[in-house]
């Protein structure tokens, strides 16, 4: 069973039942069988503007059932009273209720992940960490051994739908299907959802890794570059010639950029005031944080929410 959330994510879904369909298909037998699910019974859009037909709604499913949630971009504003009663009665009859993409939001909201090893899209993290701390949110690409399983979107739906199919039917049926569908980098659920820092900025200099590193768990209360060279071991001479190097800036520009770069995402995906955002941020004023943030992206932050409204 697929719950579709207005807005959906198209490719995850895709990637979520197409492994189905041709495991079907590949073994001669009915392996899986599914329903796609919306708030009205009929229809449901997704972030594409795509209308998928809706199998049923938000009546009660067979005990045996699986339910995955698969939503996209906005869903904190997707999400609806009826959505979240239906989701916590099917736990209450005890239906498997798991998420793909932001979906693992939707199941935050209803109370089912806390101290729950969790996996969303990598842009949700920010928003994530600050509305469900409870939450053990991981940068795993899927979370298949955990009460509700959870799988980050786009090709991780697919990842994740693998190692299902391997694991009630085997190996050779999960490979074969990944065959079919010409997808020769299957990924275990603890490859990271991103990729690495040396990838991103093509170079392999292990104290920049570290360094950047340093600033990313620092966000809310950053480190001067003095204290972060001092953390890895090599001067601050040395650490500015190496941002310089490979990045062309400065550790404390670039310090700068990745909490505006967060705090643009606050903006985007939460309703927290800039004041609240600012801090999180590691701005001590709003007035330092609009002049930074104008700066930046040349507009104000409350210009660029009311942009979004």
């Amino acid at each position: 069973m697929f719950l579709l959330v207005e807005n959906f994510s198209h490719l995850a879904f895709s990637c979520a039942l197409e492994p189905l369909r041709i495991a079907n298909l590949v073994s001669g037998e009915e392996l899986y069988r599914w329903s796609l699910i919306s708030e009205d019974g009929k229809t449901a859009v997704c972030s594409n503007r795509s209308v998928t037909l809706a199998d049923r709604g938000l009546e009660p499913l067979d005990r045996h059932d699986r339910l995955y949630v698969i939503s996209g971009l906005h869903v904190q504003d997707r999400i609806s009273a009826e959505t979240l009663n239906f989701l916590r009665r099917e736990k209450r009859r005890g239906v498997a209720i798991g998420a793909i993409c932001s979906g693992a939001y939707v199941l935050a909201k209803a109370g089912f992940l806390d101290g729950v090893e969790t996996a969303i899209h990598w842009e949700y993290h920010d928003l994530f960490m600050e509305k469900f701390p409870e939450v053990r949110l991981v940068r795993n690409v899927f979370v298949a051994n955990a009460p509700h399983v959870t799988a980050s979107g786009g090709t991780a739906a697919a990842d994740l739908m693998l190692h299902l199919i391997a694991r009630d039917h085997g190996g050779e049926l999960a490979a074969t299907v990944a065959d079919q569908m010409v997808y020769n980098a299957v990924r275990e659920g603890t490859a990271a959802q991103t990729v690495s820092l040396q990838s991103r900025h093509g170079m392999r200099n292990e104290y920049l890794v570290r360094a950047i590193r340093i600033m990313q768990d620092h966000i809310e209360e950053p480190l001067a570059p003095q204290i972060i060279a001092r953390e890895i071991g090599i001067s601050i001479r040395q650490l500015e010639r190496l941002f310089g190097k490979y990045l062309n800036t400065t550790p404390k520009r670039y310090s700068m950029e990745l909490r505006l770069d967060r705090a643009r995402r606050l903006i985007l995906q939460s309703e927290d005031s800039l004041s609240q955002i600012a801090m999180s941020c590691g701005f001590i004023s709003i007035s330092h944080f609009s002049k930074a943030f104008r700066m930046r992206f040349g507009i104000s932050p409350l210009k660029h929410r009311s942009r979004l409204a």
